[in-house]
């Protein structure tokens, strides 16, 4: 009698008696074999008490009735042992491991160590459930990728490759809290290297970008150093106070004037009076201050219009407020983003931005006036009590229409008398607020003085200020260069007064006593003034305008928005 040549099936003679015999052995074979499950495959010795159609895989260094029979398959079959002499491809799954094994002619191994290609799968899920979204899914704690060393026949290194159909189309890592997007990093959108990142998974801010023409890199919502990795990054010109030129006296700043330079106070219904802190805490070493001076309480706040010049580029484009401030009530305290959409730089008589000062809603119309002015953002915080307190970082984004970029902070109730406001504030390009930024006193006070220029004398009396000649022998004319080219030619002078100049005439000697003074012409880099004596001055002579004490100064006005 024959067997198959695969199974070892016993094949039934034509004249055999007892056919049923054969048939019934060739039945157990294949219940053996077909969809075979072995129990366990670390086995030596037989097991004592085995069931019917019970199998193992023989372990090396078996005994008893499985000697002799190593990697074969041994069936319990009606009361004895049957074993199967594995072919090159049989699988067998163990049952206690879980595991799939495959007979490479040799020995049993994992099947999937030996599968050496596996092409066009249309999902694959390792340790979860892929779908037709994530049609490659993995529940894992640690993932190994190792370079095939160049003995192994590979060349050492490890390269991911990662293609999109085009540049338009997104290439990316996206990294989830929780299945929220909390960072992106890839090609997205175009062939440029994005770092993104998010506090939601809807809202996203870029934090680095890699030119893909020129490797070229940016920082879109962080400006460190000012700019883009520059100076100059807070928007605001003397955010801390630290020049004051005029020196306005005690409640001298009245609705809609300059205090410290750049700064408009804007008032309820009062003068209030502006001063600068020194060293109110270390990395703070001064701050504007705006102190209430009326024995009737009111709001008062500080407002800076930004020159077109500096900040029409931000078009479209987010900025960040921040800074410290120390009020001295416990009390809501407001600050706001805007912007003014009128002609440049000439907001006429809509400098002063409120509406109604009791308005509680803070938009346009309402406590901001409405004419081609647009409120971009308010925030609001309530310190403690005369304490040095952060401003929550206030964001938004720049209209395409700006032509002047306004920062605004106030009460928000009224301020009961000696009550004070002091701020040092920053405003700068992007989504981040970053350490305030402190430029040197020369060039703080330099950008100060393209609005402005205190013309005054340093030192005591009899001190030549500018160099001129004589008109007549009551009038005299003096020029002087600009220390900075101003915005547009100073229009007006206020003179502290008149008795702290006297004119000196190089020819006769003097003092010719000034009667007064005034503007007479001025470019962007030359003011010229009239002098005028009640007599004793050389016609055509060469002279200079004096200070009779260390009072005299002369305020150039106009160039300011």
């Amino acid at each position: 009698m024959t067997d198959t040549v695969n199974l070892g099936l016993p094949c039934i003679e034509g004249s055999q008696a007892q056919k049923h015999v054969t048939h019934n052995d060739a039945l157990r074979i294949l219940d053996t074999l077909v969809q075979l499950a072995v129990l366990d495959r670390d086995l030596t010795t037989p097991p004592g008490s085995p069931s019917e159609g019970q199998r193992w895989i023989v372990k090396t260094g078996a005994t008893g009735a499985w000697s002799g029979h190593v990697n074969a398959i041994a069936a319990w079959q009606d009361s004895a042992w049957q074993f199967s002499t594995p072919q090159s491809g049989w699988c067998a799954f163990v049952v206690d491991e879980g595991t799939l094994l495959l007979w490479n002619g040799t020995a049993w191994g994992d099947f999937f160590s030996t599968v050496t290609s596996i092409q066009n799968l249309a999902m694959l899920g390792v340790g979860t459930t892929a779908d037709s979204t994530n049609r490659l899914s993995a529940k894992l704690n640690n993932t190994l990728f190792v370079a095939k060393t160049v003995a192994e026949g590979g060349d050492g290194n490890l390269r991911y490759k990662l293609s999109k159909e085009s540049s338009s189309k997104t290439l990316s890592f996206l990294l989830q809290d929780n299945y929220s997007g909390r960072a992106e990093i890839g090609l997205t959108g175009d062939d440029d290297f994005h770092f993104k990142v998010s506090p939601d998974g809807t809202t996203w801010y870029e934090g680095i970008k890699i030119a893909a023409a020129t490797g070229a890199v940016t920082f879109p919502n962080t400006t460190i150093a000012g700019g883009q990795l520059a100076g100059f990054r807070n928007l605001l010109i003397n955010p801390h106070g630290r020049i004051n030129q005029r020196a306005v006296a005690a409640a001298g700043l009245t609705n809609n004037t300059y205090g410290h330079d750049q700064w408009i106070g804007l008032t309820q219904s009062a003068g209030i009076t502006p001063s600068t802190v020194s060293d109110a805490e270390n990395g703070t070493p001064r701050m504007w201050r705006l102190s209430q001076a009326n024995v009737t309480a009111q709001r008062m706040g500080y407002v800076q219009w930004i020159e077109g010049a500096n900040c029409k580029y931000l078009r479209g484009k987010q900025v960040t407020l921040s800074g410290r401030i120390n009020f001295s009530l416990n009390a809501a305290v407001r600050y706001a983003i805007c912007e003014w959409t009128g002609t440049e730089d000439t907001p006429a008589g809509a400098r002063d931005i409120v509406n109604s000062w009791t308005n509680a809603t803070f938009t346009t119309g309402q406590f901001f006036k409405s004419a081609t002015f647009n409120v971009l953002a308010v925030g609001s915080i309530t310190p403690a009590a005369a304490t040095l307190t952060d401003l929550t970082a206030l964001t938004a984004t720049v209209g395409n229409s700006a032509n002047n970029l306004i920062v605004f902070i106030w009460t928000e109730g009224a301020a009961a008398q000696n009550a004070t406001l002091a701020g040092a504030l920053q405003l700068e390009q992007g989504a981040v607020a970053t350490a305030r930024e402190f430029l040197p006193y020369s060039t703080e006070l330099t950008l100060c003085q393209r609005y402005c220029y205190v013309y005054k004398a340093q030192t005591g009396s009899a001190v030549a200020m500018i160099l001129g000649g004589a008109v007549s022998t009551t009038l005299a004319a003096y020029s002087f260069c600009l220390p900075v080219q101003s915005r547009v030619p100073f229009t007006g002078l206020t003179v502290s007064a008149v008795a702290h100049f006297f004119c000196y005439d190089y020819i006769v000697g003097g003092p010719q006593n000034a009667t007064a003074i005034s503007l007479a012409a001025a470019t962007l880099d030359v003011a010229s003034l009239l002098v005028t004596v009640a007599s004793g001055l050389t016609k055509g002579g060469f002279g200079s305008l004096n200070s009779q004490n260390a009072s005299a100064q002369l305020i150039f006005t106009g160039a300011e928005i």
